[in-house]
């Protein structure tokens, strides 16, 4: 009996402490998790329209990173089976005149890494790597030094 009564009231004391010091938990952002999201904020895109003066080349932080887009997308339509726009700048048969980057040569070879004669389906869709930059704080602390000299 003096055991069941130790055990009851070690467990009541440590649900009032529990409850006494009860906080509720938020995420990193320092919202209740509870809570639904909100809406992002639009972010304007660095660069402005491809070609004009002011899109600087974004330095890659590793050697295998994508480049990113240095201009909006916001003008250009979707990419899809029929067409890429980015490719009426970015294309072999373009990219001199258009003073744009020339496609990697990466996006010519199938998964055997057989040689095609245009962009292989498997990266034709670019924004699936490529990412246009926005002026944003980061949203957690980072300390990452990437591997490629500067």
């Amino acid at each position: 009996m003096k055991k069941t009564v130790t055990i009851l009231l070690a467990t009541l004391l440590t649900a009032i402490v529990g409850c006494a010091s009860y906080e509720p938990i938020s995420s990193m952002r320092g919202i209740d998790v509870a809570s639904g999201d909100a809406a992002p904020e639009v972010k304007t895109y660095v660069g402005k329209r491809p070609g004009t003066a002011g899109n600087q080349k974004i330095a890659r932080t590793y050697a295998e990173q994508p480049p990113v887009i240095p201009h909006a997308l916001d003008n250009f339509d979707d990419i899809n089976l029929e067409e890429n726009q980015c490719m009426g700048c970015h294309s072999p048969a373009k990219y001199q005149e258009k003073k744009a980057p020339k496609v990697g040569d990466s996006h010519f070879l199938d998964r055997n890494g057989n040689k095609l004669a245009d962009v292989s389906m498997l990266r034709h869709n670019c924004t699936q790597c490529h990412v246009p930059q926005v002026d944003a704080p980061p949203l957690v602390e980072n300390r990452f030094i990437g591997n490629v000299k500067q």
